[in-house]
């Protein structure tokens, strides 16, 4: 096991071939997440059944795990194989968190190193079926780096054309869960980002209420009702993949929760569509996107992620922002789906290449 903050990744703290150790402590410090702050005590979170409490607290807990692992733990070899084999010992259906809080060390190590390949190499290699929750930790690193958070957009520039925006979306969900009253409550929410990314950070805004108000359709609804017109389809689809990627919520109450999402029920579908999609790439599928899919989407779990690769299929190369036209295609698609569904049509989508949403456009 390789040294926490070893010489070869932090050669800048390093004099003479010694590393400073009041620096070496402060940037452990200054890195370190301590457990608790994924308790709903802790954060204030309201949430009125115990079991969805735990659960939701149990995603927070594994992501801090996968952080844990690729930042403290794991050694620095090349291929990364050591830091995989540790992120598989997860459970499978919650392994995708802690591969979320993994990319987030792996790209705050990046921003403080000489060397700064690690995340890109993970994105390639061991990391690459869970692509999307990747590019989602990278959003948390930038929101904890000024120099990153200042220039988001340029920071992330050199990745994937069409799954870099979801750092947006992370950026959005950690300043909803460590800041949701402020964030909340103030009109400038995402300010600094484009017109394009601030959508995106509103995703991620939206996804974290799935944790603030402890998966309570009400409350959530309520929270969004009070953003601005402009994002609260996009809020709406955050809740839609946090609610069929993490779960939480009894099948019984989607049907409500899909009600209150009123006009913007086939964004509520689009996010569903973008966790089945992501946990089939990933091959951790979940009772809970399935029966979220089939309430959202009226489509399988397995139908919702076909569709995700038909759409990604249609994207322009000379869009502004072409992850905000694949929801916008995802959004279409379903809205046509449920009125065909109330005529008593069929409208099954064709299949498509398995992996066409790992592809650049």
């Amino acid at each position: 096991m390789s040294e926490p903050y070893g010489r070869e990744s932090y050669g800048w703290l390093a004099a003479d071939g010694w590393v400073f150790p009041l620096m070496f402590y402060l940037l452990q410090s200054f890195l370190r997440i301590n457990e608790r702050e994924a308790t709903f005590a802790r954060r204030g979170f309201a949430c009125r059944n115990p079991e969805v409490q735990d659960r939701l607290e149990h995603v927070g807990r594994t992501f801090l795990r996968g952080y844990q692992a690729a930042l403290f733990e794991a050694d620095r070899d090349d291929d990364q194989t050591a830091l995989s084999r540790r992120l598989d010992e997860i459970n499978l259906e919650f392994r995708g968190f802690a591969y979320e809080g993994a990319a987030m060390a792996l790209f705050l190590d990046d921003a403080l190193s000489v060397r700064g390949q690690r995340f890109p190499r993970f994105v390639a290699g061991a990391g690459k079926q869970h692509i999307y929750m990747l590019h989602v930790g990278a959003g948390w690193a930038c929101a904890r780096i000024p120099w990153l958070r200042y220039r988001m957009e340029a920071a992330i520039a050199g990745l994937h054309p069409v799954l870099r925006w979801l750092t947006m979306d992370g950026y959005g969900f950690h300043q909803g869960y460590f800041y949701a009253k402020t964030q909340l409550e103030s009109n400038k929410a995402g300010a600094g980002l484009s017109a394009q990314a601030r959508h995106v950070f509103f995703q991620g805004l939206g996804r974290s209420l799935w944790f603030v108000h402890g998966a309570n359709a009400d409350r959530i609804a309520s929270a969004i009702a009070a953003m601005a017109p402009e994002y609260q389809g996009d809020a709406w689809s955050g809740v839609g993949l946090a609610c069929a990627y993490a779960g939480g919520m009894a099948v019984d109450e989607l049907g409500f929760l899909r009600r209150r999402s009123g006009d913007h029920a086939a964004a509520l579908g689009q996010g569903a569509a973008f966790a089945a999609k992501a946990r089939q790439l990933a091959g951790n599928p979940a009772t809970h996107t399935e029966v979220a899919c089939a309430a959202f989407c009226r489509m399988s779990a397995d139908q919702a992620a076909t569709l995700c690769d038909q759409t990604f299929g249609q994207l322009s190369n000379v869009h502004p922002c072409p992850y905000q036209q694949w929801r916008k295609l995802l959004q279409d698609f379903l809205l046509s789906h449920t009125q065909l569904i109330v005529r008593g049509e069929s409208h099954e989508p064709v299949k498509s290449p398995e992996l066409a949403a790992t592809k650049s456009s």
